[in-house]
């Protein structure tokens, strides 16, 4: 099954688009492990990732641990992601072509109409539903380098919309220093 995931509720048929990785106008979807990389608001910088055939086991155990896969966010978006709906529109096989096997791309050349669609009021729990550790980070910064130098198969997503890495890194510094609570709290910190 593939899918396309938008905020619109009244999609009828999907026409192809222009896009900067394609040579032609394509419809796009994803499949249904992938999805999990698409239930968050569509402007939502995220990091997702899971372990491939070539992941290295140290990376399984510093990155996954017993997670099967990780979708992160800064929580800066988590009201969006609260309030958002959205709509996933299941659509047929037959047309499509697998474009990135890795992010779970598939694009068709023609118009496209959808089988059904399923709403999603409630994000986090569509996540949870399918298996997937949600974080809520802070900053997105750090995670996207560690992730980008690993072994892992990832997808970031709107990166572009992410906090600044030099606002994002001074919040997650006193991010650090407020979970660690009385040790630091006794002292003077810079705001």
């Amino acid at each position: 099954m593939l899918y396309h995931v938008s905020d619109k509720p009244d999609i009828d048929l999907f026409e192809p688009r222009p896009s900067d990785y394609t040579d032609e106008p394509v419809v796009w979807a994803v499949d249904d492990n992938r999805l999990r990389n698409y239930l968050l608001p569509r402007d939502c910088p995220r990091v997702t990732f899971y372990a491939g055939p070539d992941t290295s086991a140290d990376d399984i155990d510093r990155f996954l641990g017993l997670s099967s896969a990780v979708v992160a966010f800064e929580s800066g978006w988590l009201e969006k992601v609260r309030e958002a709906r959205l709509f996933c529109y299941q659509l047929p096989q037959e047309g499509f072509f697998c474009l990135d096997d890795c992010a779970g791309y598939f694009v068709n050349r023609k118009a496209v109409k959808p089988d059904r669609v399923e709403v999603f009021d409630d994000l986090l729990a569509a996540l949870s539903a399918r298996g997937v550790e949600v974080r809520i980070l802070p900053s997105l910064w750090s995670l996207h380098d560690s992730v980008a130098k690993s072994t892992l198969q990832f997808s970031m997503i709107r990166m572009r919309n992410a906090a600044a890495r030099d606002e994002s890194g001074l919040r997650l510094l006193q991010s650090w220093a407020g979970l660690l609570g009385p040790t630091l709290g006794k002292r003077k910190h810079p705001s």
